[in-house]
């Protein structure tokens, strides 16, 4: 194959949207969400990983550019992938172990006026109420993740 045929057939390969999280809970299992200014319902902070980025990466700027916390991510929690809906294509959205914040780091978090315009901590009902039912499964998925030390992969927020 050509040099010039490869590279097209590379270029024809499908894309996928990512996105990439980090769960962050309290000492009462708690988990911090976000309100975006852009957006009706709520999130964990985290967004788009960009061209280039790697989701890890993505998630630490996410987290520092919404929250103003600069922290390292645990171990992968959660991968789920997503059919075309919203979007017009599928994507897989990653949710990293932020692991617990301590009163010093609550402390220090400081919104993005223009990106974010609340946070809180959220017991399971308030999670399940503030969040769109996939991204209340994925976030559910991820603090058992998290209590369990393991990481755990759905399909369109349905452990599979």
């Amino acid at each position: 194959m050509a040099e010039t045929e490869q590279a097209e057939a590379i270029a024809a390969l499908p894309r996928k949207r990512m996105g990439a999280g980090m769960l962050f809970v309290d000492e009462q299992d708690r988990v911090l969400l976000v309100e975006p200014t852009y957006k009706q319902h709520w999130e964990i902070p985290g967004g788009v990983v960009e061209t280039g980025e790697s989701p890890r990466a993505a998630a630490c700027r996410e987290v520092a550019e919404e929250l103003g916390l600069h922290v390292s991510p645990g171990r992968l929690l959660v991968v789920d992938w997503v059919p075309p809906g919203l979007y017009p294509d599928d994507g897989l959205m990653l949710i990293y172990d932020g692991g617990s914040l301590s009163v010093e780091q609550t402390s220090a978090i400081t919104v993005q006026a223009e990106e974010i315009r609340s946070w809180r901590w959220c017991d399971q009902a308030e999670t399940t109420s503030r969040l769109v039912p996939v991204m209340a499964r994925r976030v559910a998925a991820a603090v058992t993740a998290h209590q369990r030390h393991s990481t755990v992969y759905l399909e369109d927020g349905a452990v599979v």
